[in-house]
């Protein structure tokens, strides 16, 4: 195996499915959530599939030796705001920068599309998550405590200015001119 890891457009049979199975799979083994997150992630991406606008929003799988190890999705929260949601990567594309790509394929559709932020819902023991939301620029602009999922947990909404540009190092600048 080549261990080739590509990002490609959602748009296959199956890939809807395994968005959702995957998310019910992996978080239950991960973090010990119930079925109620496998049928919220169900919900949004059957909204998705049914509602997208495909100027404005967009969905990625990312494929590991053609094998699917990953997948985001670009909604429209609002008219100037983006939302990405259901960022998932497999243990299988972990360590391969599967998930700040898909952020960044993410990320620039949103600013393509000409949103002016992009907003994100996740909770506090996602920690991998936030390592590559905190990288892309992404800012906590709120945090809530719920019980979901069969847990107690903090829900957080992060933020990120896309009229930004990024700098050499990586932190977030005020667009000029």
């Amino acid at each position: 195996m080549g261990e080739d890891v590509t990002i490609r457009e959602i748009g296959r049979p199956g890939d809807l499915g395994w968005i959702v199975m995957a998310h019910g799979r992996l978080y239950a083994e991960e973090f010990g959530w119930d079925a109620s997150f496998e049928s919220l992630v169900a919900r949004i991406v059957a909204d998705f599939a049914a509602e997208a606008d495909q100027t404005r929003e967009r969905g990625w799988i990312a494929e590991l030796d053609g094998a699917p190890v990953g997948c985001v999705l670009c909604v429209r929260h609002s008219d100037d705001c983006a939302q990405l949601r259901i960022l998932l990567v497999e243990p299988a594309g972990r360590g391969r920068r599967v998930g700040a790509r898909l952020v960044d394929a993410c990320v620039e559709f949103a600013r393509s599309a000409g949103y002016r932020r992009i907003r994100l819902w996740t909770n506090h023991p996602l920690t991998a998550a936030h390592r590559v939301y905190r990288a892309a620029g992404f800012r906590l602009v709120s945090s809530e405590p719920h019980h979901s999922f069969g847990q107690d947990l903090v829900g957080e909404v992060h933020e990120l200015d896309l009229a930004a540009t990024i700098s050499a190092e990586g932190a977030a600048k005020p667009a000029t001119g």
